[in-house]
């Protein structure tokens, strides 16, 4: 208004010699047609506003007295439901267990041509909705199927998210906590890999019916933000899709593996490195001579309860398997090499005894002959002052 205003002001003054008041009416006159125009367009906006249909109106009018079936599959052709998964948190993986739990979105979304509400001119682009009308629609009832535990979150109210779009359009999101398989392979372990596993499916129809495939986005499955586990770091996400053959027909099953690699660093601090020096200290024992056979076998004797110590220590928080782990042979060997050292301690202590006997033999021998030498002298001397008191009388 106030550009049109000053815009006009050159023009007056050019074209006619005006007084400030001809001038003052003018600008009026401009002010009050370009308020006018405003008028009509924020009337007419008012206008289309009052002409669109609400929310509430277009779900009464889709859903009621339609016929519409939630127990009906909207295509006769089959349905395709496209999934993603957004991970939240992992909050923990249990060896003893063989489980992982986790809070994840997912995500599904479906064309259901009864839910067309294109022409009855909607106020917004979509609608965004609860759980209340999410139970009155068609779904394609998908769980994982082999989870041990999936529930969806009420903190404080049911987390389901349900938008339509005008071209019926279906976009549901849950947020769901669940724990799920693991699959542990303690072979390498502590420098080991560790995959879980989920398989998502429609519960209630087959392949003809429902068909699941992931999300055409790079990553299907992704973290949300950085996974932070005590003994283990996120290596990879992996998807596939596969198919599967059950009495009433075929399935198409989503299958995400989680891959972890655990943090071998406690391992290090509490096994590698005190199993190590307790070897070092074992072998102290070498230095402290033949001699030394009590000290060495204290050495000796303590390093190996130490080590039998922290090998049960550690097998205290793995499951039994039946299979050596890459630390029992660790400890094996470290427990091998202490025992060679008391063994090394025996044949020394052995060879120890045998000369030790041998001496005291050789200086009983010299002791006896020392003795029958003496004996020998003394007899002789006596003999020798019989000889001079005979000579003498």
């Amino acid at each position: 208004m106030i550009f049109t205003l000053l815009s006009t002001l050159p023009v007056l003054i050019i074209t006619s010699e005006l007084d400030y008041s001809e001038l003052v009416h003018s600008a009026e006159l401009v002010s009050s047609s370009s308020s006018s125009s405003s008028h009509l367009h924020h009337k007419s906006f008012n206008s289309r506003k009052r002409n669109c249909t609400r929310d509430t109106d277009i779900i009464d009018r889709l859903l009621n007295g339609t016929g519409y079936n939630k127990f009906r599959i909207p295509q006769e052709e089959g349905m395709t439901v496209v999934v993603e998964i957004w991970i939240q948190a992992i909050t923990s993986i249990d060896e003893l267990t063989n489980d992982f739990d986790m809070d994840i979105y997912i995500t599904e979304t479906w064309l259901d041509p009864a839910l067309n509400f294109q022409h009855m001119s909607p106020c917004k682009g979509n609608l965004s909705l609860n759980h209340q009308v999410l139970d009155r629609l068609w779904t394609p009832n998908s769980c994982f199927i082999n989870s041990k535990v999936a529930q969806i979150h009420n903190s404080p109210f049911r987390s389901v998210f349900l938008m339509l779009f005008p071209n019926g359009t279906v976009m549901v999101n849950y947020r769901v906590r669940v724990k799920g398989p693991c699959s542990l392979d303690l072979s390498n372990f502590p420098l080991d890999l560790q995959k879980c596993s989920l398989i998502y499916e429609s519960f209630n129809y087959n392949r003809q019916e429902v068909e699941m495939k992931w999300s055409d986005a790079e990553y299907p499955v992704f973290n949300l933000s950085k996974i932070v586990l005590p003994d283990f770091d996120l290596f990879e996400i992996q998807t596939e899709r596969k198919q599967e053959n059950y009495p009433a027909g075929m399935w198409d099953e989503l299958h995400v593996t989680i891959i972890f690699e655990r943090r071998f660093i406690w391992y290090f601090m509490q096994a590698y490195l005190p199993t190590y020096l307790t070897i070092f200290i074992s072998w102290v024992s070498f230095a402290l001579g033949s001699r030394a056979i009590p000290a060495r076998t204290m050495l000796g004797v303590n390093s190996l309860l130490a080590i039998v110590f922290q090998f049960g220590n550690i097998m205290r928080n793995l499951p039994r398997v039946s299979y050596i782990k890459g630390i029992d042979v660790w400890m094996l060997v470290s427990m091998t090499f202490i025992f060679c050292s008391l063994l090394e301690l025996a044949i020394v202590g052995f060879m120890v005894r045998d000369e030790t006997v041998a001496k005291k033999k050789q200086q009983k021998k010299v002791s006896g002959n020392i003795i029958y030498w003496f004996y020998y002298i003394h007899r002789k001397e006596i003999i020798r002052e019989n000889l001079i008191n005979r000579l003498d009388g």
